[in-house]
């Protein structure tokens, strides 16, 4: 019950709206209530044929209930809805607001059709947190007050009869529905996240199933885990009809048990007969606040659930965290690493390595698969905190600064470029909204990509499709090279950025890099040795160490890692096949 707790507390900003919500869901079924006691009274008194005096109060009360009801069903629709949309954005705001500062390090572990169901599916579950679990309880007791003294005005044991009917029916009940369904609405949570997740793979992943006739096997599994989710739902829509069917069953109870001891009462003269079809209606009626207890109960396991889901992910520390201390704006941008030591676990990626960055300068890091390069750029980057060892930049400590100062100072191309499925003009855009068209292209000209875009019937309004996946993996690098040159930033980290080129694009893309970037401090992290020799400098990384480090024609010409990996690049190049 901490998660439920927890929600309380996010939804208390909006306690008055639920309780106007509440109250208006009680005055319409005080108004249901109303309008069929005084009908049963209407009906029974006219069967004595009275005068139309004695009738008029009845009449002016069925009258005032039917059009009350309707309006007051129509305001308690009204608030509860948009009560709870706006509790549905706010929750939406504050899982992202959360979630923000934990990518990417903290969320690497989870996969990404997990953590979008998560965003989307948990946070809608949500949505029935005030509907259907807040507001029946403070409805039900809301009605059943009403009832004791309404019933309790023709006799003190009657009200107390009632009050044991509803009891049961509104605690009796829920609670045995509870036991009964207890963990169904989890596991339909997460058999329904399975499912998204198996969905998710057959969409993105059906090139390769095809490729390897995996198709029917992806497809079982997607059939036997909605097989499994109709299962969970079938007993989900068992438990509702027993406990539907349960208080139903204490509703007519309640009218039997209220009739054996009024008719007594009737016969002694205690009572007159006109009102036992109205006590009868009226209990009737009541039961109507108590049919969504149950319920409630269900959706509040499947809340809780959604929403330790949630906080599951949001409760771990960001892995990286400003400093109260640190500082806006950075006026450096050269770059000096000392005794730098990281570790993911207990193995060292990165052992006490020592690089250097001038300003202006064009500096590569290069080294085979599982060196350390791409763990350096997310330390660059403050993806990832470091505890142990220094990095410097304008001569002053990378945590002095904000995290979002630092990459200000940075243009970034990945080798992993993600394109939005929106047009190619606020891809590109992304790197400086405040660009021109004029700035746009001209970024387009230089990553040798704005011919390729021209050709396009919309040209720079064309989508990108999902994931990029309109262009080649070439197209989508030089997309990503036009938009850190938009950027214009002084600091330039190529992190395996020529990825997907051939070699004589890949050397073109490198000059044109260098033309269009000179003064800036550039860092290409690579395990390709093409272009080095215009390079300033080169650090060799292997196994988290700095095993070598010259310029192009040191390395190339003295034994070593650099040398070797050189030689078989050439080779592959020059080797012919017979």
């Amino acid at each position: 019950m901490k998660q439920i707790l927890r929600l309380l507390k996010m939804a208390s900003v909006y306690k008055w709206w639920m309780l106007l919500a509440a109250l208006m869901g009680f005055f319409t079924i005080g108004s249901g209530i109303g309008l069929l006691m005084t009908s049963a009274y209407i009906i029974s008194k006219a069967a004595l044929h009275p005068s139309v005096a004695e009738l008029q109060v009845g009449i002016v009360g069925v009258r005032f209930f039917g059009i009350s009801r309707g309006l007051f069903r129509y305001l308690e629709r009204l608030v509860s809805h948009d009560t709870t949309f706006k509790m549905l954005s706010r929750f939406r705001f504050w899982f992202y607001k959360a979630l923000e500062p934990l990518a990417p390090a903290r969320l690497q572990k989870y996969r990404s059709a997990d953590l979008l169901n998560r965003i989307i599916s948990d946070v809608q579950t949500l949505e029935h947190f005030y509907v259907r679990v807040i507001a029946p309880p403070l409805v039900a007791i809301g009605i059943t007050v009403l009832m004791w003294f309404l019933i309790g005005s023709y006799s003190v044991t009657f009200a107390f009869v009632l009050l044991f009917f509803h009891l049961t029916a509104g605690i009796g009940i829920p609670v045995l529905s509870y036991l009964y369904s207890k963990d169904i609405g989890g596991r339909i949570i997460a058999k329904r996240a399975e499912l998204n997740v198996l969905l998710l793979d057959l969409v993105q992943g059906l090139s390769e199933l095809l490729i390897f006739d995996q198709e029917e096997a992806q497809r079982y599994k997607i059939m036997r885990a909605n097989e499994q989710l109709e299962e969970l739902n079938q007993k989900m829509a068992h438990v509702s009809a027993m406990h539907e069917s349960l208080i139903g069953l204490l509703m007519n109870g309640a009218v039997a048990a209220m009739l054996i001891l009024a008719v007594p009462m009737v016969h002694q003269g205690l009572l007159d007969g006109v009102y036992l079809a109205v006590i009868s209606l009226g209990i009737m009626a009541s039961f109507e606040a108590l049919l969504p207890l149950p319920e409630a109960m269900q959706f509040l396991e499947k809340n809780a659930r959604a929403a330790q889901r949630l906080f599951e992910i949001i409760d771990a520390p960001p892995e990286v965290l400003d400093r109260p201390e640190a500082a806006e704006t950075v006026s450096g941008y050269g770059l000096e690493i000392r005794n730098l030591t990281f570790k993911y676990e207990s193995k060292p990626v990165l052992d006490g390595i020592d690089m250097s960055f001038p300003p202006g300068s064009k500096t590569a890091v290069v080294g085979p698969s599982g060196s350390g390069k791409t763990t350096l750029f997310n330390l660059l980057l403050r993806f990832w905190e470091y505890k142990q060892g220094e990095i410097l930049l304008g001569e002053k400590e990378l945590h002095l600064f904000t995290q979002d100062a630092v990459r200000r100072r940075m243009a970034v191309v990945s080798q992993n470029t993600y394109l939005f499925n929106e047009s190619l003009k606020e891809n590109l855009l992304l790197a400086d909204l405040n660009a021109d068209n004029q700035q746009m292209t001209e970024a387009a000209r230089k990553a040798e990509i704005h011919d390729s875009i021209i050709q396009l019937e919309k040209r720079y309004d064309a989508s990108a499709g999902e994931q990029g996946m309109q262009f080649s993996g070439g197209q989508r690098q030089r997309l990503a090279i036009a938009r850190a040159l938009l950027k214009n930033a002084p600091l330039l980290l190529l992190d395996e950025a020529t990825t997907g080129l051939d070699a004589l694009t890949e050397k073109n893309i490198l000059n044109t890099i260098f033309e269009t970037s000179r003064g800036k401090t550039i860092i290409h992290i690579t395990h390709r040795l093409t272009g080095l020799e215009q390079f300033d400098f080169i650090y060799v990384l292997n196994k988290g160490k700095v095993v070598q480090k010259g310029k192009h024609g040191q390395l190339a010409a003295q034994p070593g890692l650099y040398r070797e990996m050189f030689r078989l690049q050439q080779n592959l190049f020059l080797e012919i096949p017979e």
